[in-house]
């Protein structure tokens, strides 16, 4: 049995992806944690800020996973999308090549950014710089710990934003570099400025329609395991 270890930046992500694979609660997990058969989901933080700290409670993987919501880059990535690059880059030039999955294709790049992309220019400007489908902040360092480990290592993302839309840094202020959402923080937030309301709403709708798509794949990917 291949084991496959996924993680994901944000506790919602997990938490979503477990409930669709139906995945168990590791007890005593002191950060979101849960397993399956072959399937292990866990949390790393924004910009994968905590691998190194949650690595030492998973089990030894033979294929590791980022997965979980992007940004769309390219116009035609609609939300919901599914993006499984061939390569992820960062913007200061490295380069990483992603491991193929079976029974699910993979094509063109994902970009590793450092901080959040507020607005469609900023990633209009990205797109023609780069020419990466989407965005994330942990796919580069989870290639490199996996590399460093020499376990095979694949990206599954969704798109929870298109390319018309970028995430307001007051929505980005409630997701803490742990990976923790606090809803405080959102609603305040949203309560300070109406038209944030709005995008809340749109944000939380893409990126339910971005893990649905990332379990499906997922599913498909256990199967084959």
């Amino acid at each position: 049995m291949t084991r496959v270890l996924v993680l994901t930046a944000v506790d919602v992500e997990a938490r979503a992806l477990a409930l669709h694979l139906g995945l168990a609660s590791v007890p005593g997990a002191r950060s979101p944690h849960f397993i399956g058969g072959s399937l292990e989901i866990a949390t790393v933080g924004l910009r994968a800020s905590r691998l190194a700290a949650h690595s030492e409670r998973w089990r030894s993987p033979d294929l590791v996973v980022s997965a979980g919501a992007c940004g769309a880059l390219a116009p035609q990535l609609a939300v919901g999308a599914l993006v499984v690059p061939d390569v992820v880059i960062d913007v200061a030039g490295g380069r990483w090549a992603t491991t193929r999955l079976p029974r699910v294709g993979a094509d063109g790049a994902l970009l590793t950014v450092d901080e959040v992309v507020e607005s469609p220019a900023q990633k209009a400007r990205l797109w023609v710089r780069t020419g990466a489908l989407a965005i994330d902040m942990e796919s580069a360092a989870i290639m490199t710990w996996a590399g460093a480990r020499g376990v095979p290592a694949a990206v599954v993302r969704g798109v929870s934003d298109g390319a018309e839309r970028g995430v307001p840094a007051a929505l980005a202020a409630a997701v803490g570099e742990d990976g923790r959402v606090r809803p405080l923080r959102a609603v305040g937030a949203a309560l300070s400025r109406p038209r944030v309301l709005g995008d809340l709403l749109e944000l939380r709708a893409g990126t339910t329609a971005a893990l649905k798509s990332v379990a499906a794949a997922l599913a498909t990917l256990t199967r084959s395991a």
